[in-house]
């Protein structure tokens, strides 16, 4: 059989192994994620009835991160309670004054004889209409400060309204939404090791200049006894502190200390881990700390491939094709583990070692100068 005919099996094998990952075809339970892949997590917190207090204490936090229209479902019912509330206290004060009753006696309000009326003028005074048909006397000490108190009132549901609009339109969600990790990770070889890579990308013009990369492999262990443990091992990935005017590959080896060293892509399908990886970075036009983040299972790791290349260098720029940003293409590469292809490996390197060593020792022989010692100790290496 030819070199190519046995590299098509290789690849084969490959595909087929990858393809029936998370593709179970009802036959298993899907595999709960501990991270979705837009970086969301799948966590219920459940609580007892009552515990709302942390919620109430940080509201502004809170308002933040609810939903824009359960904000302004929110924001809007602020202003229309605050209007019946002040509406139905200026009808108080005109229904104790009289004022509905005898349109002859000195109003605390102008034309405010009604219900209806005390609430468009709670709506004229909180939103600075101003219609000039209702307004304030000076008959009545107690309309004053209830007006003092809505307008001040006024001025701080503006103020809440406007602030967290503004923190939510410059929410750390939004810029994540434009630098995204490659949809999967690949297995390949460089420089002769078995590595695992990652792409990271940002999609907008104004690039990011610095920011860490993080990775960590979550699992979760049920103990006989029914209760359930996380863990988490860091992974060592080179080039941590990442550029990102171009596009990135994140790189880590799958060397001795690796979690992933001892398996291969078929030990894959037995495995339930999750890789969460991160990128954390400050905006350039806001100065904000955001984070972009997703999720790699055993299902998206592809073994034997490699990315395209999407990045040329032009006369005056380098060009940068996203079409390509989650392409990748078969490469040959051994269907074993990191361990048993370092396993397998050695004895060539220690027999290249030997044979430098004996070399060095026949030159240095023939006309080199080294000391006595110094060629006594390779010999004694080289015969060892």
């Amino acid at each position: 059989m030819s070199s190519e005919t046995e590299a098509q099996i290789i690849i084969d094998t490959c595909h087929t192994t990858i393809h029936t990952l998370g593709r179970q075809n009802g036959t298993k339970d899907k595999r709960l994620r501990y991270m979705e892949k837009d970086g969301r997590f799948p966590v219920v917190f459940q609580k007892a009835p009552g515990e709302w207090s942390p919620y109430l204490m940080d509201i502004f936090t809170t308002l933040v991160e609810i939903r824009w229209r359960v904000m302004l479902l929110v924001f809007s019912l602020s202003y229309i309670v605050s209007w019946l509330f002040f509406g139905f206290c200026y009808w108080l004060i005109a229904f104790v004054n009289k004022d509905t009753d005898n349109p002859d006696s000195k109003p605390c309000v102008e034309n405010v004889r009604s219900f209806t009326a005390a609430f468009l003028f709670s709506l004229e005074t909180q939103a600075t209409i101003g219609y000039g048909f209702r307004g304030m006397t000076e008959n009545c000490m107690v309309a004053i400060i209830v007006v003092t108190i809505h307008d001040v009132l006024s001025c701080f549901i503006d103020t809440i309204v406007i602030g967290i609009a503004v923190a939510k339109m410059a929410s750390a969600r939004k810029r994540a939404q434009t630098v995204g990790f490659s949809s999967c990770a690949v297995v390949n070889l460089r420089n002769g090791v078995l590595c695992l890579l990652w792409r990271l990308g940002d999609f907008r013009g104004n690039h990011i200049l610095e920011g860490t990369a993080r990775a960590q492999l979550v699992r979760y262990v049920r103990h006989p006894l029914g209760s359930i443990k996380m863990l988490y091992e860091d992974l060592d990935i080179e080039s941590r502190d990442i550029i990102l005017a171009t596009p990135a590959t994140i790189i880590h080896k799958l060397k001795p200390g690796s979690p992933l060293y001892s398996l291969g892509p078929d030990d894959l399908l037995e495995e339930d881990f999750e890789l969460v990886v991160s990128f954390t970075y400050p905006g350039d036009s806001t100065g904000m700390l955001h984070q972009t983040r997703t999720s790699y299972t055993p299902a998206d790791i592809r073994w034997g491939q490699r990315f395209q290349d999407m990045l040329k260098v032009g006369k005056k720029h380098y060009k940068v094709d996203y079409a390509l940003f989650n392409e990748t293409m078969w490469v040959q590469v051994p269907m074993l583990s990191a361990e048993e292809y370092d396993r397998g490996r050695a004895p060539v390197e220690d027999s290249q070692s030997q044979s430098t060593l004996l070399n060095s020792v026949s030159i240095c022989r023939n006309g080199c100068r080294v000391k006595p010692d110094v060629t006594e100790e390779i010999v004694l290496e080289a015969r060892l």
